[in-house]
């Protein structure tokens, strides 16, 4: 870090303020950990940051300066681990910031066809989320879109399986699943389920033109009303030795085999 740098980013004395013990932000804020998560939010301009808690050799592994005026207030690693979940890995970094704006599923549909669309139906552990937001990230899907219940709120868990994708890709959040796949249908985009139970492999079901991949929830699957919203049903061709794929895995295999599809003739 360059001596000046030190001299910008210093925090202000005395004892941290913030939650101890659980790891909630203040009531209406996100709290994100970790190098990556922290590091996206603040290169996103669309968040707005309340406060960053740090040590020095966490400001020391981010990319890039903070303005001068950041609010940034240095600290111990044993002070931010009050300040996050349980054996949350921090990597030295809290971000206290406002929740992204809500985006519009119409946004979506009017942006790039090519780009496939993530449903997932209650889908509701946050590690899930955060790996399916990643994966979401690195085959350029245009968002993802949850109910608005049944799945977990954006917060520091999430943000730092997503690895920073939690502020690259859109998340859309609706309150009726199936009013939002038929929505989709109506932008012409081709809405397949994946479920074990269905006898065509994502192969043979996937078709050259939009595609909104519908994943259900971990256990439970795709609830019916959805399930009849699609307007196929597949799998993925896995051994029989093992019966199912947890709900980030398949995604981002169904997700690949969309990005490495062949061009129709």
């Amino acid at each position: 870090m360059a001596k000046g740098k030190e001299k910008r980013l210093r925090g202000r004395a005395g004892r941290m303020q913030g939650g101890r013990g659980s790891g909630r932000a203040t009531k209406g804020n996100v709290r994100l950990w970790g190098r990556h998560a922290v590091e996206a939010a603040l290169m996103n301009p669309r968040r707005q940051h309340r406060k960053l808690w740090a040590t020095r050799e966490g400001i020391e592994s981010l990319d890039g300066d903070l303005p001068p005026d950041f609010p940034l207030e240095y600290a111990e690693v044993a002070d931010l681990a009050r300040l996050v979940a349980k054996d949350a890995p921090h990597q030295g970094l809290v971000l206290e910031c406002e929740p992204l704006e809500d985006m519009h599923l119409a946004d979506v549909l009017d942006g790039d066809p090519a780009r496939p669309i993530v449903v997932l139906d209650q889908v509701t552990d946050p590690h899930n989320v955060g790996a399916l937001l990643r994966s979401a990230a690195a085959f350029n899907a245009a968002a993802i879109v949850t109910q608005d219940r049944h799945a977990p709120p954006e917060g520091g868990v999430i943000g730092k399986s997503a690895s920073g994708a939690l502020e690259v890709v859109p998340w859309v959040r609706v309150v009726n699943l199936s009013r939002a796949l038929e929505d989709m249908a109506e932008a012409g985009y081709w809405r397949l389920g994946l479920t074990g139970e269905a006898e065509a492999t994502l192969d043979e079901a996937l078709p050259a033109g939009p595609v909104a991949l519908v994943l259900g929830a971990e256990g439970e699957g795709m609830r019916h009303n959805v399930a009849q919203h699609c307007d196929a049903l597949c799998k993925l061709p896995i051994s029989q030795a093992m019966e199912s794929l947890n709900v980030s895995n398949a995604g981002a295999i169904a997700l690949y085999a969309v990005a490495t599809r062949k061009p129709a003739d």
